[in-house]
């Protein structure tokens, strides 16, 4: 067993790649579709994955989720429960595409390429890590209201992307994810607790953010994603209902990006000295539509 962060290609024949450059045209959004993420902030709705491959990734993620795991201390982050409610769970890790080998092949995801790279504006894209957020069924925890880059601030510019797909059908009644349209040109907010109270981003808010914080559910069938901006603010409420809430993220930011610390910028990863470029085995080039 070893690191599957060594490999920057797809290892298993999972998710099938395009052989010509027409081949990826099924994958690309419409213009109408950029123009509404550019307006909101989001966009949801897009199909990544099929059965087999949600199979494949639900049995993955019941691996990771084994802290007995052989590879367990590969994760940069593993949280059982990372609610601040002892009635409540959730689950969160980071860095599970260095542990199984459907979570490091979904990074591959013709589908998720394309669009993460027409929503960075047509750029070559690099994975930054991806995530678990799971609520098991009646007490699930919930997800407070924020916004990504205020935990990203370690890397600059901001060019980032995240996209949230779920494993399990995704609703109101289960602690689906909630966006507030239009919030992504609010400017960045300090950040609070991601597993804390859900309201206690609004203590950070002027008055007119607060008049304008309409949030909406995002329910999405499992397979299916949705895409946002890193200063999109959004979370997602408890899961009181009889069935789970799994799901995956994955992050990515537009290459060139560089890092903005001398600190570590994910657990076990090597420094990167303040100013230099974000590349290198646990920051792999995904897309360039230069080389379609």
């Amino acid at each position: 067993m070893q690191d599957l962060a060594d490999f920057h290609y797809p290892i298993t024949n999972l998710f099938p790649q395009p052989k010509t450059a027409s081949d990826w045209d099924q994958y690309r959004l419409s213009t109408e579709q950029i123009e509404f993420f550019e307006e909101n902030g989001y966009i949801a709705g897009i199909k990544l994955l099929d059965e087999k491959q949600i199979e494949a990734l639900k049995i993955a993620l019941d691996e990771v989720m084994d802290p007995k795991h052989p590879l367990h201390h590969l994760f940069h982050e593993f949280h059982s429960n990372e609610s601040g409610d002892p009635n409540k769970v959730l689950f969160h890790s980071l860095g599970h595409w260095r542990i199984v080998e459907a979570f490091h092949d979904v990074i591959w995801n013709p589908a998720f390429r394309m669009v993460a790279s027409q929503l960075l504006g047509g750029r070559a894209v690099r994975f930054w890590h991806d995530q678990l957020f799971c609520k098991p069924a009646h007490h699930g925890g919930n997800v407070a209201w924020h916004q990504d880059y205020s935990y990203w601030t370690r890397t600059i510019e901001m060019q980032h992307l995240t996209c949230w797909c779920g494993l399990d059908d995704a609703t109101e009644e289960n602690g689906c994810l909630q966006y507030v349209p239009g919030s992504h040109r609010w400017g960045l907010l300090e950040k609070p607790a991601l597993a804390g109270e859900m309201d206690g981003l609004m203590a950070m808010m002027t008055e007119a953010q607060k008049a304008n914080f309409k949030p909406v559910p995002i329910p999405l069938k499992a397979g299916y994603a949705a895409f946002h901006h890193p200063l999109l603010v959004h979370g997602s409420f408890a899961n009181y209902s009889d069935r789970s809430r799994k799901a995956f993220v994955l992050n990515v930011f537009a290459d060139g990006t560089v890092s903005n610390t001398d600190e570590p910028l994910l657990e076990g990863v090597p420094v990167i000295p303040k100013g230099h470029k974000m590349e290198g085995k646990f920051f792999p080039l995904i897309f360039d539509p230069k080389k379609l």
